[in-house]
């Protein structure tokens, strides 16, 4: 039997969940893979080789955190690495023993610098998940130089500048990981969701990470077009001083936010990566505000998306009609074949074998293993 895959998942949004789910979905069914993570109730369907372990949350404090040590200086090398929390020397526990009984082939980590370096102490092989944003610090620089291999969900032509060599070198593009983009039509996805036809639709994505959406610029942006019909999804923050108008509608959660996409004829999103990579395989006029991540994640995404030429990326929110008015005007102008081509829908597939590539050193010969190293560094 092969050597399993460990696989930590942040449980913050969606994302980590559906790019893992994709990922297990897509490896040899005879490949076992454990999946650590805060929640169990964030994953789509998964095959039989995949198990759910639940373990305590790695960021959120215990009731039991001392105060003694809550202002112990973080060494330069870790992010998030309190002192006296329980929590977390569970979790470790938790993993490190099942490094020692499973002996995996490679334990991926979508995202946590900290356990990629966890992984190389504990002389597991890690494959570490890269995201966009100011990530040259030490503590992250660290998980990448220790890890086997990179693997970044994303386009390469939306690969950030600044990045060296020798993590390029190992570094594994899969667009949209995770993502899957609906073969529907505007008017049949409205008439699935019961919209009209025959009038103009501006959608809001709200990802899953944060505390919402502003409804303030959306209500400005939709009263200047009485005509159209603006929608929203996900989480919106509302304000007093708001005062929607008739045509601004809050859907609120919903299961099948593409259909939703598919269904508009401009969108405004966050720069989450699944929205990202929904609406740029459907392909539609597209303002994206960046929501405030760590490291500023979402700021670095969408500053290579209209660096790209496939949205239109604002610092902030419209605070008024004439900035909506230009922001529209230059969205009108994106080629839809430019957003499309950042989707590859065989992302998973391709990961899932340079994985198993990666993966398969656990399955040969020690003497004639072939190397998987890559070129030292500059």
């Amino acid at each position: 039997m092969s050597a399993p895959f460990g696989y930590f998942v942040h449980h913050q949004g969606r994302g980590h969940a559906e790019r893992a789910a994709a990922l297990v979905h897509a490896l040899p069914r005879e490949r076992r893979v454990t999946l650590f993570c805060a929640r169990d109730d964030i994953f789509p369907a998964l095959p039989p080789n995949a198990t759910i372990v639940k373990i305590p949350s790695l960021f959120e404090p215990p009731v039991d955190a001392p105060a003694a040590l809550a202002n112990a200086p973080t060494p330069v090398t870790l992010h998030c690495a309190p002192l006296g929390w329980a929590t977390i020397a569970e979790a470790v526990a938790i993993i490190t023993g099942w490094f020692a009984r499973e002996r995996p082939a490679l334990f991926i980590t979508d995202v946590s610098a900290e356990l990629a370096q966890l992984a190389r102490i504990a002389s597991v092989p890690c494959v570490t998940v890269l995201q966009h944003g100011a990530r040259s610090d030490a503590g992250h620089m660290a998980a990448y130089e220790g890890a086997l291999g990179v693997l970044a969900p994303y386009h390469a032509d939306l690969e950030q500048p600044g990045r060296p060599r020798w993590m390029l070198t190992k570094t594994h593009h899969a667009p949209g990981l995770g993502v899957e983009v609906p073969a529907i039509t505007r008017d049949s996805a409205r008439m699935a969701l019961n919209l009209p036809l025959d009038r103009q639709i501006v959608l809001a994505v709200a990802g899953g990470g944060g505390a919402g959406t502003p409804a303030t610029p959306l209500t400005l942006g939709a009263r200047a077009e009485p005509d159209t019909l603006w929608i929203t999804i996900g989480e919106v923050a509302s304000e007093w001083h708001s005062t929607p108008p008739g045509n601004l509608r809050h859907m609120g959660w919903v299961g099948n936010p593409e259909h939703w996409i598919a269904a508009a004829d401009r969108v405004v999103s966050s720069a989450g990566n699944t929205t990202v990579h929904m609406i740029a395989g459907l392909g539609r006029p597209w303002i994206v505000v960046p929501e405030w991540r760590y490291f500023e994640e979402q700021h670095w995404k969408a500053r290579m998306l209209d660096a790209a030429g496939a949205a239109v990326a604002l610092l902030h929110w419209p605070s008024h009609v004439d900035a909506w008015a230009d922001a529209w005007t230059r969205a009108a102008a994106i080629d839809p074949a430019t957003q499309q081509r950042l989707v590859e829908p065989k992302a998973a597939r391709r990961a899932a074998a340079w994985l198993e590539q990666l993966g398969g050193w656990a399955d040969a010969p020690a003497a004639v293993a072939a190397p998987l190293i890559a070129e030292p560094m500059a």
